[in-house]
C-alpha cells in the first residue's frame, strides 16, 4: 500500500509538470471461446481503461498461401464477426471506446510480416481475400460505430510489394467506414510504411529493444527509449499524425526489454519487477507528450480471475504488480 501511494505521488508530480492531455488508455481485449459478460468487463473498468481493442481473426495456412479463412464455425466465438459484435456492444454499454482490430494468424505462429506471394496470380488471390476480410469488419465497425478501425497488423512484405493495392483498399474502407483509421506497424516497420498520409494515426506495435539487463531499472529503460523516441517523434512531425501504440507490453520474465516481441513459450524465470519497470518507463516517456495519442496494453484476457498471476511469465499484466502500475497511470491520464 505504501509503495502504491508513493508511486501515485510520483505520477501526480509527473502529470502536473507536463501538459495534461487526455490519452487513449486501452487494453487489447483477447478473443475467447465464450461470450463476454459484465464480469469480464468489470476488471477492465477497474484499471481505468477507457478504450478496448476487439480483435477478430483470419487464418492463413502458411506464408505463401493466398487464401484467408475467416468467420467460420470452427473458430473461437470471439474471433468471428458475431463474437466481435457481442464484445463491442457489451463494452459500449460500459462506456468504453473501441478499436476494431481484425488480425491475421499464420498457422504455427509464423510472422505475418513475412507474408509474401510467389506469383502475380497468388498476389491477386491474396488481395481479393484480404479485401473481403477487412471490408467485412469495416462494415461491422460502421454498424457498431466504433471510434477507430485498424486496417492491418504487421504486414510489411504485403504492404511493400503492393503499394497501389493498399492505397486503393484504404479508399474502399473509407467508403464503408466513417470513423478514424490506423494501421499497426511493427516496431521496425513503421518508418517505411508508405500510407500514413491516408490514415488518422500512425500505429506502432511498440516492442522496441531497450536493454540487455536481466532486470533493468526505470532509468536504464528510459535511457534505452531515447533514440527510438526521437525517431518516433520525427515521424509524428513529418506525417502530421499523432502516434498510437496499437500494442505495447512486456513479459514478466528476465530480460523482458531485450527482445520484447518474443512470444515463444520459453523457460525464462518469472520476473515481475522487470515488467513493472518497463511499464513505468513507457508511461513516463510517452504519456505526457502532445504528439502521442496513447495505446493498448498487450494483452487482457476475459477471465480475469484465471489470467496471469505471479507465477506467469507471459505478457498479460493481470493479477501481477504491473496491473497496479497501469491502474495508477490510467487513472492519472
Amino acid at each position: 500500500m505504501k509503495k502504491a501511494g508513493f508511486l501515485f505521488l510520483i505520477i501526480l508530480q509527473f502529470s502536473c509538470s507536463s501538459q495534461f492531455i487526455s490519452k487513449i488508455n486501452g487494453v487489447s481485449f483477447v478473443a475467447s471461446r465464450e461470450e463476454a459478460s459484465q464480469k469480464h468487463v468489470e476488471a477492465v473498468l477497474e484499471v481505468f481503461a477507457d478504450h478496448a481493442a476487439v480483435m477478430p481473426f483470419g487464418f492463413i495456412r502458411n506464408l505463401d498461401s493466398p487464401e484467408i479463412i475467416f468467420d467460420t464455425d470452427r473458430q473461437w466465438y470471439g474471433e468471428t464477426t458475431q463474437g466481435a459484435k457481442q464484445y463491442i456492444e457489451l463494452l459500449r454499454e460500459n462506456r468504453l471506446n473501441i478499436m476494431l482490430k481484425p488480425q491475421l494468424w499464420v498457422w504455427r505462429g509464423e510472422f505475418t510480416g513475412d507474408l509474401k506471394m510467389n506469383s502475380e496470380e497468388d498476389w491477386k488471390i491474396l488481395e481479393d481475400s484480404y479485401e473481403a476480410f477487412i471490408l467485412t469488419y469495416a462494415r461491422l465497425a460502421q454498424e457498431t460505430r466504433v471510434e477507430l478501425f485498424c486496417i492491418g497488423t504487421e504486414l510489411e512484405e504485403f504492404v511493400k510489394a503492393r503499394p497501389q493495392y493498399w492505397n486503393s483498399l484504404i479508399g474502399k474502407i473509407r467508403e464503408v467506414y466513417k470513423g478514424k483509421l490506423t494501421y499497426a506497424a511493427n516496431w521496425d516497420e513503421y518508418k517505411r510504411t508508405p500510407f500514413w498520409p491516408l490514415l488518422d494515426y500512425v500505429g506502432i506495435d511498440a516492442y522496441f529493444p531497450l536493454s540487455e539487463e536481466r532486470t533493468p531499472s526505470v532509468d536504464i529503460l528510459k535511457e534505452g527509449w531515447k533514440p527510438w523516441k526521437s525517431r518516433i517523434e520525427e515521424v509524428a512531425k513529418e506525417s502530421g499524425k499523432p502516434i498510437l501504440f496499437t500494442e505495447y507490453g512486456y513479459r514478466s520474465m528476465d530480460y523482458t526489454a531485450k527482445k520484447p516481441w518474443l512470444v515463444d513459450r520459453n523457460e525464462e524465470n518469472v520476473n515481475l519487477e522487470g515488467q513493472v519497470n518497463a511499464k513505468k518507463a513507457i508511461f513516463e516517456e510517452f504519456w505526457g507528450e502532445d504528439w502521442f495519442a496513447g495505446g493498448f496494453v498487450w494483452k487482457w484476457f476475459l477471465n480475469h480471475d484465471r489470467a496471469g498471476g505471479e507465477q506467469d511469465n507471459r505478457f498479460t499484466p493481470q493479477n501481477k504488480p504491473a496491473e497496479e502500475v497501469i491502474r495508477l497511470f490510467y487513472r492519472t491520464f
